[in-house]
Order: structure tokens, then sequence, then C-alpha cells
């Protein structure tokens, strides 16, 4: 156990040596960032319950798919009794042109946080969003497993 531990170690530094020895500037796509920030963005507030700002911060397509009573009626359902947020990681960005149940094609991402929280340690969030438009990029789904 001893070994595989040390050799486990020693893999990791070995790494992250050769990667600081590279020089070399990683940078994330711009898309992502831009995602990554409006999933959080509404991630803080469904955190809060608040459905109202969430709803309307949502994009079209969640919009046109639910109303604000049942998303604040489905939001009061699923997050209480999580309890509050302990820590939430980004697991993966994926972007694509289409999925299935898109309305159409477009311009999609796929991201997937792991959650803890307070009566749930081992949740995982899954928010889908959708460029619009203007640009920004809006929250179409949402669903906790």
């Amino acid at each position: 156990m001893k070994v595989a531990f040390a050799s486990t170690w020693l893999a990791l530094a070995l790494t992250c040596i050769g990667l600081l020895g590279a020089n070399v500037a990683y940078s994330q796509d711009p898309r992502a960032s831009a995602a990554q920030k409006a999933a959080r963005d509404f991630l803080v507030m469904t955190d809060r319950n608040d459905a109202k700002a969430s709803w309307h911060a949502a994009g079209k397509q969640f919009q046109n798919a639910i109303t604000p009573e049942r998303w604040a009626e489905s939001l009061n359902d699923v997050r209480p009794p999580l309890g509050g947020l302990v820590d939430r990681t980004l697991l993966s960005t994926q972007f694509t042109h289409n999925f299935p149940g898109a309305a159409a094609e477009g311009d999609y991402a796929l991201l997937v946080f792991r959650t803890s929280f307070a009566k749930r340690t081992d949740g995982r969030e899954t928010v889908t969003l959708e460029r619009e438009p203007d640009g920004a990029w809006k929250v179409i789904g949402y669903f906790i497993r």
C-alpha cells in the first residue's frame, strides 16, 4: 500500500514539475468561461430558493416550457429538502449544436457539477444552457440527481 501511494505521489510530483518546466500557458475557451459564469449565477439563485429570479434569468426555451408558478413549486419541492449548499465543483463542460429535447439546432452547453448539500453529499447537478441571439448564455435546463 505504501509503495502504491509513493508511486502515485511521485508520478503526480513529476507531472507537476514537467508542467511547470514546460512554461506553457493554457487558457480556457471563452465560451466555457461565459457558460460557466451563467450557470453559476443561475445556481446561486436556486441555492437561495429564489424561483422568481432564476425563472427570469433563464432562457426562452426554459420560460416557454414551464410557468413561473410551476417552476417555483418544482424548485421548492427539490431544493429545501437537500439543505444548504456545502460545496459545488464543476466536473465537465461540453458544447454541442444539437441534442435530444432541444427545440432546434443552436449553440448549447452542458455542464455537470458534483454538489454536496447539508443533507445530501453526493449530488450531481446538470445545467443546460443555450447561447441566445444576443450572445448571452441562458439556462434552459436544470436537473439534480
